[in-house]
């Protein structure tokens, strides 16, 4: 079998998330999708995809890109028809062996997403078409975080981490995705 993944890159960086609810099961009561890519066919930038009870239950985007947020959309929330507010992203804070905290700076205020209780990281890979209703092939390092918050202005969205498990290991619905890969066939 060779090293080299047979199929074309199309794009790289970081996709950690936070999905919080009140009771286990539960519809998430906070969804948030960070991005930071380095590598993209809009080029690089960040993306914070939200709908939050601190968003009135909307989707809110934010990004310092929004050919990317636009090209993004396309493949997550299959809806263009949501505004994208410019934002600043600042460098990220932390170690993610301990804690890691992103921040967002908008006309809306800070947001402010932690993720910490961080367990042991899991590589994934999946090839294009492997996954049902997933085009795009996926390599990435997953850290499972069983705590995460995330804050508007300061105002603390409810809601909380739930264990998982992900092919036998310990995981989360919220994690920390470094080296985040997407492939497509040649």
């Amino acid at each position: 079998m060779a090293a080299t993944d047979p199929n074309r890159v199309i794009l790289t960086g970081e996709n950690p998330f936070i999905r919080l609810s009140h009771k286990d099961g539960d519809a998430n009561s906070t969804d948030a999708s960070f991005w930071r890519l380095y590598f993209s066919p809009a080029g690089p930038g960040h993306v914070l995809y939200l709908k939050s009870e601190l968003t009135e239950d909307r989707w809110e985007i934010y990004s310092d890109n929004i050919a990317l947020a636009r090209w993004l959309q396309n493949t997550e929330l299959k809806d263009t028809g949501i505004p994208v507010q410019e934002a600043e992203f600042a460098q990220p804070e932390g170690n993610p062996h301990y804690f890691w905290t992103e921040r967002v700076m908008s006309a809306d205020g800070e947001i402010a997403l932690t993720w910490y209780q961080t367990g042991d990281p899991l590589l994934i890979h999946t090839q294009p078409n492997e996954v049902p209703g997933r085009q795009y092939g996926l390599s990435t390092i997953l850290m499972p975080a069983l705590g995460a918050r995330l804050t508007l202005n300061g105002i603390e969205a409810s809601g909380k981490p739930w264990p998982r498990e992900r092919d036998g290991r310990p995981f989360s619905t919220c994690a920390l995705a470094f080296s985040e890969s997407w492939t497509e066939p040649r």
